[in-house]
């Protein structure tokens, strides 16, 4: 087994582990334990683990091919999903920096942050609407914005000026490079239906990118590029603006205000920071401005006066899902909708509808409306 390099960087790691790079395999088998590439990896883990390291020592490594497809719900969007051995580097890459950035994040910064998930996200937002308006008692008014085809507009090299500063090893600095470069549309397999594409329109797809723009959506490198970019946003918003009630979760946030003068204030600066910091621009068709006791649709879940509760279209959807679900993947699909419910404080009518459901199904549920059960007749 290779031996770890006891080279220390001025952050601490050392230079290349391959008990590090072992530990971000298991982090990745939680997640995708079952998928092909995964069973594939480990049907010879130690000759994997062991070329890996030996490909990152000798900076061999490149990334192997991706596979893309489409989902349609929300909406439709393209995904683009990494080879296993591709996920345990950039999770070892993860492991490595991500501390170093996520020291510097605002803690209104949500999303691929651990603890920081879309509950954080409504729940800190609850609270700074609270504070806001004292518990309801005083007006205010909410700036929701959202960001013009965020992953696919991304800069490479806007993102590589902020990443570079903070990876003084230069083996990990060549690595990191080459992910953030690496184009997957020279190497991908598309699945599905070939015409779910043109769901999708031109301006939304990775394939229709110039190679210098673009960061696949469902890579874990992404997400953290992400993140890294928009710190420079959250950090512009909280101390040149100086708003005190703001929170993020990728690429939509909601400020809190007294006036819908100064919000638009806000708007207008914002507007004009981003294309020129960033290369990024605001959702226009997005944008709302009103009062905050209407209701704050984010993250899923709706902020009204004394409570949250879900989307209805979430809702909605969740019940179809259950009423045409397979029946190996309907109990997993019920309480997981339910445990979403519970997130809300105000779920109760909502877990009726999919406990009806299900029970329309032949399964039985718990007498709180927390948790469905299988029919031993089914």
């Amino acid at each position: 087994m290779p031996s770890s390099s006891a080279e220390a960087s001025v952050y601490g790691h050392t230079a290349l582990s391959f008990e590090d790079l072992y530990q971000a395999h298991i982090t990745c088998r939680r997640r995708k334990r079952n998928t092909a590439s995964a069973l594939r990896f480990e049907l010879d883990l130690e000759h994997e683990l062991v070329s890996l390291y030996e490909e990152l020592q000798s900076g061999a490594y490149r990334p192997g091919p991706s596979i893309c497809f489409v989902v349609k719900h929300p909406k439709p969007r393209e995904i683009w999903a990494s080879e296993y051995r591709d996920r345990v580097v950039q999770q070892y890459i993860y492991d490595i920096i991500g501390p170093r950035f996520e020291r510097g994040f605002i803690a209104d910064s949500c999303a691929c942050i651990k603890g920081r998930g879309t509950l954080y996200a409504i729940e800190r937002l609850d609270r700074h609407v609270r504070s806001q308006t004292q518990n309801w008692s005083i007006p205010a008014w909410y700036l929701k914005c959202d960001l013009q085809n965020f992953f696919v507009s991304i800069e490479k090299a806007r993102l590589w000026a902020l990443l570079e500063p903070r990876i003084p090893e230069p083996w990990l600095r060549h690595l990191a490079h080459t992910i953030l470069f690496h184009d997957p549309r020279e190497n991908y397999e598309f699945r599905g239906n070939p015409q779910d594409l043109q769901l999708v329109p031109t301006y939304k797809r990775l394939t229709c990118q110039p190679s210098t723009h673009g960061l696949p959506i469902g890579n874990l490198a992404s997400q953290l590029g992400a993140n890294i970019l928009l710190n420079v946003l959250d950090q512009h918003v909280k101390h040149y603006i100086r708003a005190r009630r703001y929170v993020r979760y990728v690429d939509d946030f909601v400020i809190l205000g007294r006036s819908p003068q100064w919000l638009n204030a806000v708007l207008h600066d914002i507007g004009m920071f981003l294309p020129a910091e960033l290369g990024l621009r605001l959702n226009d068709k997005k944008t709302i401005l009103q009062p905050v006791p209407r209701g704050i649709d984010f993250v899923g879940q709706v902020i009204k006066p004394w409570h949250r509760r879900l989307r209805s279209r979430t809702v909605d959807y969740a019940e179809r899902e259950i009423e045409t679900a397979e029946p190996s993947k309907l109990m997993a699909m019920t309480n997981s909708y339910l445990g979403l419910c519970r997130q809300a404080t105000k779920s109760h009518g909502d877990r009726i509808r999919l406990c009806r459901a299900v029970r329309r199904r032949g399964h039985a549920v718990n007498g709180e409306l927390t948790k469905a059960y299988r029919s031993t007749a089914a």
